[in-house]
């Protein structure tokens, strides 16, 4: 049986912080909507400390803050972006339209189609996310969609030069320099000054988290992608350094990230917990001690199996698999975020340059949906064909009857008129159509 060496904090206290949060989101989102610009821009000097009557950047705004960036970072955007579109663009090549002929004069088939706006969030609230702005903006990009609006709060009071180059580089037609929930509401409900968009998608903390979620319905979203979460599987192929650099990396992103090791040895447990409190005396960010606190959790199991349910179970965000069965893992694991097998390799990849997209499903919602991915921007749309008249003749004779055992006599009528019209067979008004043969 599993032994906890460390637990986090119960799950009533964070359902009663998340009832907090989506109170307090609903009356904002309301507030956005009543009044628009005025909500936005009163949101915005409250949270932000920024005041614009346009929150919009002008192109030589962009101009001027990508002429912040030196060569060498902007070289090392580029890198960064060239690896997320070459993996999206596979990704969309394997996203094939079809059309097959089911029945002779029966023709099927599906169209891939972007959507046609879509509204990218870029954190920076803490820390200025770069990296989203690949992971949405250029994502958006190459599944083709015609307008791509991003938003992403100011850094200091202004914008962050290299966050907006990263925007405009990955192709952002419209930027705002606008955060939290009033980015997202006036992206989603429209203001006078901001066109509605079809789809948000983008990570955020807790409160952007739940406008996406209460929004969704009146526009599309990618995912619940709320705080950062992030799990380690060790066994004692590797060390306590290794284990505790890779838990503290992601638990620094905010107060609020769940950090969970995993691990068959308790000797490599014990020894993590050590070392994460030698590192938390010399890493500078702040947020890591809090969550590490409040959110970290050390699970000693009996085998890889009870590791494996654990993992699948928690369904957590990022998953460093770091044992000496990492395709086992790949294999049997189904309900997580990322996979990062090995010891090479690292969530901070993910998050900032190999290529795979680090907006990701929290808080279980890997159970049910995969991460950000260019086929989020896509909607697959069917369609049908009929070209002979036998062909309206077979398929309409079942649709009538199908229709009439279901008591449907006006869908069987759509069926029948095609039968009598393109078959010659005079089917009584709101009778099924006859059984043209024994086989039948």
């Amino acid at each position: 049986m599993a032994e906890h060496l460390k637990t986090a904090r119960s799950e009533d206290d964070r359902a009663q912080d998340d009832a907090k949060v989506r109170k307090l989101v609903e009356a904002t989102l309301a507030d956005i909507e009543a009044r628009g610009d005025a909500a936005v821009r009163e949101l915005s000097a409250r949270f932000d400390k920024y005041e614009a009557d346009d929150f919009r950047l002008s192109q030589d705004q962009i101009n001027s803050l990508m002429g912040e960036l030196s060569a060498r970072e902007k070289a090392d955007i580029e890198f960064a972006q060239d690896q997320i579109r070459g993996f999206a663009e596979a990704q969309r090549a394997s996203m094939k339209d079809i059309e097959v002929e089911t029945l002779p004069g029966v023709v099927l088939g599906h169209r891939n189609i972007p959507v046609q706006s879509a509204g990218c969030y870029v954190p920076g609230g803490k820390f200025p996310l770069i990296a989203s702005a690949h992971m949405s903006v250029l994502t958006a990009n190459v599944a083709g969609v015609p307008r791509i609006v991003a938003c992403t709060p100011p850094v200091g009071g202004k914008p962050h030069p290299a966050v907006i180059t990263a925007m405009h580089m990955a192709g952002a037609h419209e930027i705002y320099l606008l955060g939290g929930i009033q980015a997202v509401g006036a992206m989603a409900i429209g203001t006078d000054s901001i066109r509605p968009v079809d789809m948000l998608v983008g990570p955020g903390n807790a409160f952007v988290a739940e406008a996406k979620r209460q929004l969704f319905g009146r526009v599309g979203i990618d995912l619940f992608a709320g705080p950062t979460e992030t799990m380690v599987i060790a066994d004692e192929t590797v060390d306590a350094e290794m284990c505790a650099t890779d838990l503290l990396g992601q638990a620094e992103h905010g107060p609020d990230s769940p950090a969970v090791m995993l691990t068959t040895s308790r000797k490599l447990a014990e020894e993590t917990l050590r070392e994460i409190d030698r590192l938390l005396e010399i890493l500078p960010t702040p947020h890591a001690r809090t969550s590490w606190a409040e959110y970290g959790e050390v699970i000693v199991c009996d085998d890889h199996d009870e590791m494996l349910n654990y993992a699948n179970d928690i369904a957590g965000e990022h998953v460093q698999v770091m044992t000496d069965r990492d395709d086992w893992y790949l294999e049997n694991m189904h309900s997580y975020g990322a996979l990062f097998l090995g010891p090479r390799t690292n969530v901070s990849n993910g998050d900032k340059v190999i290529g795979t997209n680090h907006t990701l499903p929290t808080k279980k919602a890997g159970r049910y949906t995969g991460g950000l991915w260019v086929g989020k921007f896509l909607k697959t749309h069917s369609y049908q064909k009929i070209l002979t008249d036998e062909a309206a003749t077979l398929i309409g004779a079942y649709g009538s009857r199908l229709s009439m055992m279901e008591g449907f006599v006006g869908h069987a009528e759509q069926c029948n008129v095609r039968v009598r019209r393109y078959g010659g067979i005079n089917v009584p008004y709101g009778e099924a159509a006859p059984y043209r043969d024994a086989a039948e």
